[in-house]
C-alpha cells in the first residue's frame, strides 16, 4: 500500500475490505477499477485501505495537514437492500454491530469518522455497496450482482469529484 504523499491531496477515495472474504473485497476492487479505467485529477488518490482504514484515519486526524473529502468505500449489510445496491450512509447512521466488530471484515472506526466531521473542515462521505455474501472463511470472489456494481460506484465517485473541481 503506498501512502506517501495523500495528505497533500484534497481528495482521498479510500476502499475498503478484505478480498479474501468474498463480497467484503469490494471496496479494493473499486479501488482497482479506478487506477485501471479512470483518470483521477491531481488533487486526488484513491487508495487500497484494505484493512488499515483504522491505521490511515488515525495518520489522517494526526496530521497538519489534511484532504477537504475522504470518501470511503466498503460493504454494509441494510435491511431491506438487494445485493448489489449502492447507498450513501451518514456517519452517525452507521449500525452499532460495525463498530465493535472485531471479524476481519471490519468498518471503519466510527469514533474517527465522526472525530473527522466533528473537528475538522474534512468531508466525509461513506459509500457502501449492499453483499450477497460474505463467508465465515477465506473465500475470495466477488458474487455476481456486487461485481456488477463496481463500474457503478466508480462513476458515482467520479461524479462526486467532478461536483468538487472549480
Amino acid at each position: 500500500m503506498e501512502t506517501q504523499g495523500i495528505h497533500s491531496k484534497q481528495c482521498l477515495i479510500l476502499g475498503c475490505g478484505n478480498p479474501l472474504f468474498g463480497d467484503d473485497g469490494f471496496g479494493p476492487q473499486v479501488i482497482e477499477h479506478l487506477q485501471a479505467n479512470h483518470v483521477l485529477p491531481d488533487d486526488a488518490a484513491c487508495l487500497d485501505a484494505g484493512t488499515a482504514v483504522r491505521d490511515i484515519l488515525f495518520d489522517i486526524l494526526l496530521s497538519e495537514k489534511k484532504p477537504r473529502r475522504i470518501i470511503i468505500i466498503d460493504t454494509s449489510e441494510q435491511d431491506g437492500k438487494t445485493p448489489g445496491r449502492i447507498s450513501e450512509i451518514d456517519v452517525d447512521a452507521i449500525a452499532l454491530k460495525k463498530t465493535s466488530d472485531f471479524s476481519l471484515h471490519q468498518f471503519p472506526t466510527t469514533n474517527m469518522l465522526k472525530e473527522l466531521k466533528i473537528h475538522t473542515d474534512v468531508d466525509v462521505r461513506v459509500l457502501v455497496v449492499q453483499p450477497e455474501y460474505i463467508p465465515a472463511e477465506i473465500e475470495p470472489g466477488l458474487s455476481v450482482p456486487v461485481q456488477a456494481a463496481i463500474p457503478l460506484m466508480c462513476g458515482r465517485i467520479i461524479d462526486i469529484i467532478g461536483k468538487e473541481q472549480p
